[in-house]
């Protein structure tokens, strides 16, 4: 049996502006915010799973829908998605919460792997 790569997170939807986006987010579909930065990004409880909305700049795949993926190890994570046939958008690096990295799978679908911070 294989082992999991991680724990898909995040549904990661690309809005031009988070504060414009988030109404019909929280008070449309009544999802509860979890975490906002400004118009940077807001993460909504989505029932164990979170709807990350992410504004210019801070999207992983640009205009596309993307998955988050939290892993323990992200240079391993990374090795075993090119190893499985994908490709590396964004190769690891260090943001303010997690080192990330952006990969597509065998069909082009982004994937955001990210590993969070050890204070």
């Amino acid at each position: 049996m294989t082992q999991h790569l991680g724990t898909l997170r995040q549904l990661i939807v690309p809005v031009g502006s988070v504060e414009a986006a988030l109404p019909f987010y929280r008070d449309g579909l009544g999802l509860v915010v979890r975490f906002q930065d400004g118009d940077r990004w807001a993460a909504l409880d989505a029932g164990g799973l979170t709807l990350a909305l992410a504004g210019p700049g801070e999207h992983p795949a640009g205009d596309r829908v993307a998955l988050g993926v939290k892993v323990a190890d992200l240079d391993a994570a990374v090795a075993r998605v090119v190893a499985a046939g994908g490709t590396v958008v964004d190769p690891p690096q260090e943001g303010e919460h997690e080192r990330r990295a952006t990969c597509l799978d065998g069909q082009g679908t982004p994937i955001a792997l990210y590993e969070p911070l050890r204070n």
